[in-house]
């Protein structure tokens, strides 16, 4: 690392990114195995070194290594011969991170922060979809209900939909297909692990942004060789932090080194299909982020794989070999060569073609903004180890990290699905006991309650027993009216006998 820059490799001189210039973003491109993640870690530990805190993500599981000593080979002895480098063998400060937890300190962010429409684009929603979790997370507002994680949102689709009715009438139509259809793509996005990805605690932006007791600065690795098979949650993912520093950081101008630099790697996964209000809010973050003191790198196989209106924006450029061999490539090469300030000494397109492993063509910014011509450059090696580390050496680093113990342990607090939980609890109770009679129960309103009639005296039971004369009648009752019942009977019978 020179004073003023980041020294990339050399051409006929050497090619240095400017540290007060690192800020205007930049691009590092090429097909796969032309040493695009080398240059990545040149850059992160060469930034380290200035005091310049890096987050980059870790697709292919060996940029890890930049938190190990190097042990370089004989090869790239010899390369830093030719460049007249002495290599120093030291290994930068590293933070892990890891989404599902397993490779690093759980990271994490609250549903309220990702907002409805990042979350509709990790689910792949439409936009009437999109429309209605907007609606669920208005009426949470409204509601005081915390949207933290998973369960909780899945606890206000379900009131939603329990409420479509009601919440129809003031936020605009509420369909419960279409709240279903949400619930059955958050199951999957749980299924693939995106539900450590919400809750809390939840990252705070000034664990990303620390500096050892040295001044230099730490290199956050995001492991995402397990998270990029699925593409959605990690574009996602980065494009959050990304909007999160940009709203958060105060305006700095063109500091002399930048606050932070942010390294997306495999970005044509971010663009992929994306709707235009996203593709909108990529341009202005990366527009506007730069006075943030925020320099946001993408790396990428094809310069093509980004819109014009984001690439225009990225003045530094590092471009590794490029492969021709269809029509669709041959139009990225063109596009690639046509990006760079042009060199007369050599064809950009053909030399592009041509470029070993370990070599790129690098235009980088002045010191008045502008880009340089492009030169061919033999990228310098690394300081740090080339290649992964192990297990046992990644345990060790998160031990002694700062954030140690910070975000490891997740936290549950009353939110969204507690509350709606006790309500629908204390509704159920309200049905099950009857409820108390009170005066204000009565049809009458305020009126008093009548009071309780009281019954009268019983009148005194009659005796049981019969006097003479009245057991002789009854008995000369039944007498007869046996008597006259016989007699009716024979008559019947009688006139049956003779038909």
């Amino acid at each position: 690392m020179a004073d003023d820059g980041v020294l990339i490799g050399f051409s006929d001189h050497p090619e240095l990114l400017r540290l007060d210039r690192a800020n205007r973003h930049g691009l590092v491109a090429g097909a796969t195995g032309t040493g695009k993640t080398v240059t990545l870690q040149i850059l992160a530990q060469g930034l380290s070194d200035a005091g310049v805190p890096v987050f980059a993500a870790d697709v292919k599981g060996d940029l890890c290594g930049i938190g190990a000593v190097g042990a370089p080979n004989e090869k790239m002895l010899a390369r830093a011969q030719t460049m007249g480098l002495t290599l120093n063998p030291q290994a930068a400060p590293v933070v892990f991170w890891d989404l599902l937890g397993e490779q690093g300190h759980p990271i994490r962010a609250t549903v309220s922060e990702m907002g409805p429409l990042l979350i509709s684009r990790m689910l792949e929603l439409n936009d009437v979809q999109e429309g209605v979790l907007t609606v669920v997370f208005r009426a949470a507002d409204d509601e005081g209900l915390l949207l933290l994680d998973l369960k909780d949102l899945q606890a206000a689709l379900t009131y939603a939909s329990e409420n479509a009715k009601a919440l129809g009438a003031r936020y605009g139509n509420v369909s419960g297909a279409t709240i279903a259809t949400i619930q059955r793509k958050l199951l999957v996005l749980e299924d693939q692990g995106g539900a450590g990805l919400f809750g809390e605690p939840a990252l705070q932006l000034s664990d990303i942004m620390r500096t050892d007791g040295s001044g230099r600065g730490y290199v956050n690795i995001l492991a995402a060789n397990k998270l990029i098979a699925t593409p959605r949650l990690y574009a996602t993912f980065l494009l959050w932090l990304m909007s999160e520093l940009f709203e958060e950081l105060p305006e700095v101008g063109d500091p002399e080194k930048p606050r932070l630099a942010f390294f997306f790697d495999e970005a044509h996964l971010l663009f992929r299909d994306a709707p235009k209000s996203l593709l909108e809010k990529v341009e202005q973050v990366v527009r506007l982020i730069r006075s943030k003191g925020v320099g946001v790198y993408f790396v990428t196989q094809n310069p093509a794989d980004i819109p014009d209106t984001v690439l225009g924006q990225l003045g530094n450029r590092i471009q590794h070999a490029l492969r021709a061999y269809t029509p669709v490539e041959q139009r990225g090469l063109k596009a690639a060569a046509d990006s760079f300030r042009p060199n007369p000494a050599f064809d950009t397109a053909e030399a592009i073609q041509g470029l070993g492993v370990g070599e790129a063509l690098v235009s980088v910014l002045d010191e008045r903004g502008a880009p340089t011509v492009v030169q061919k450059t033999l990228i310098r090696p690394p300081v740090s180890r080339l290649g992964p580390i192990t297990p046992a050496e990644r345990t060790a680093l998160m031990a002694s990290s700062p954030v140690h113990g910070l975000y490891d342990t997740a936290q549950d607090r009353d939110s969204a699905f507690e509350k709606l939980q006790a309500r629908a609890v204390a509704k159920q109770a309200q049905v099950e006991a009857p409820p108390a009679r009170t005066p204000a129960d009565s049809p009458w309103g305020d009126t008093p309650a009548p009071e309780p009639r009281t019954r009268a005296a019983p009148r005194p039971r009659a005796s049981s027993r019969q006097s003479m004369g009245e057991a002789f009648a009854k008995s000369l009752l039944r007498t007869v009216g046996s008597q006259v019942g016989r007699e009716i009977m024979r008559g019947v019978l009688g006139s049956l006998r003779r038909r």
